[in-house]
């Protein structure tokens, strides 16, 4: 269920939740999905035999259609609502998830009442996916494990060295190469204007990172 103005569960979600469920990372460990939307990650967490599902969203809407979906799925689930780890500081995790909004925008102002916030990550993409990064250190337990799922073209690098910061061991779980959605395809121009996608192009590459603590 994805009442108006919450982001639609699309291929990057599927990239996230096929890493997750590959690895076994979710098995008898503490999840939290941060950024849940309508609770995809975090449902396909607690299938996957998670110990026990929290998730977090900034918006109300995506935090009642969680809860919503866990209910008619099954699933228990715990769903707060505030910015990122705020919520739930001072707990550590197991497992810490995220499809964070990553998409290279127009402007540095991240939107906060439209559902473009689902998507716009700032200049570089990067405004919401590296307070994540820093975030995790005081989320994730020992032992445990950060996955992130985020488009190239805000930059592998930057994600793998952000997470070595936090120190994390960081690595490309997954890549899958995917045609432009309808947000990408707006901005073609914009994205070859800045050289972030070559003339023409209209395939991006979904990378999963993992960083084990």
């Amino acid at each position: 269920m994805r009442p108006p103005g919450i982001y639609r569960a699309a291929s990057d979600t599927q990239v996230l939740v096929d890493a997750v469920v590959r690895g076994g990372y979710a098995v008898g460990r503490d999840v939290l999905d941060v950024g849940t939307g309508t609770g995809a990650v975090a449902l396909a967490a607690g299938r996957a035999g998670a110990a026990s599902v929290t998730a977090v969203d900034l918006s109300w809407r995506a935090v009642g259609a969680a809860r919503l979906n866990a209910r008619l799925h099954g699933v228990p689930l715990t769903v707060h609502r505030g910015d990122l780890f705020a919520p739930v500081a001072g707990r550590r995790f197991g497992l810490v998830v995220a499809n964070p909004p990553y998409v290279p925008s127009a402007g540095t102002a991240l939107p906060r009442h439209r559902i473009a916030r689902s998507w716009d990550g700032g200049p570089d993409g990067r405004a919401v996916l590296d307070r994540i990064c820093a975030g995790a250190a005081d989320a994730v337990a020992e032992g445990g494990h950060v996955l992130l799922v985020h488009s190239a073209l805000c930059g592998v690098t930057p994600t793998l060295d952000a997470l070595a910061a936090a120190g994390f061991d960081a690595g490309v779980l997954a890549r899958a190469t995917v045609p432009f959605g309808p947000v990408l395809r707006a901005r073609a121009a914009m994205l070859e204007s800045r050289g972030l996608v070559a003339a023409g192009e209209r395939l991006e590459e979904l990378v999963v990172i993992g960083g084990a603590r």
